[in-house]
């Protein structure tokens, strides 16, 4: 089966070696994704909109695939707070209420910086 690999431009990409989706077949993966923390409408002490911001942007990725929120059948959420998990997954809701992906929430010690509450990670198979 064919490779693709979803690039972003992210500097990371480069320097840690991985990419922010790759498709083999019908299945996609997409690599653990954190929020656009820009002070105003997405706060470092807000994992409600880091949540929405992170799906939201995900979608976009799926989308610029042809593949779709709808296609989603697991997501695996990090979280540095577990006391989050009722903004964490009002946001999850929003998007996924009827399509209902396994998921796990996790509490970790750390993201990759402090601003960080969560970071989600998802799987999607073309139908």
């Amino acid at each position: 089966m064919k490779r693709e690999n979803i690039l972003t431009g992210s500097p990371w990409e480069d320097k840690m070696g991985y990419c922010r989706a790759v498709r083999i077949g019908n299945i996609i993966e997409v690599s653990g994704t954190v929020a656009i923390v820009d002070g105003e409408k997405v706060k470092a002490d807000d994992a409600y909109a880091q949540t929405y911001n992170i799906i939201e942007r995900v979608e976009k990725v799926l989308e610029d695939l042809n593949v779709g929120i709808k296609d989603v059948i697991r997501t695996r959420i990090f979280t540095t707070d577990i006391n989050s998990f009722e903004e964490v997954a009002k946001a999850h809701a929003a998007f996924f209420k009827d399509v209902k992906p396994t998921t796990g929430f996790y509490e970790i010690s750390k993201l990759v910086a402090p601003e960080y509450l969560v970071e989600i990670e998802f799987t999607a198979v073309i139908q």
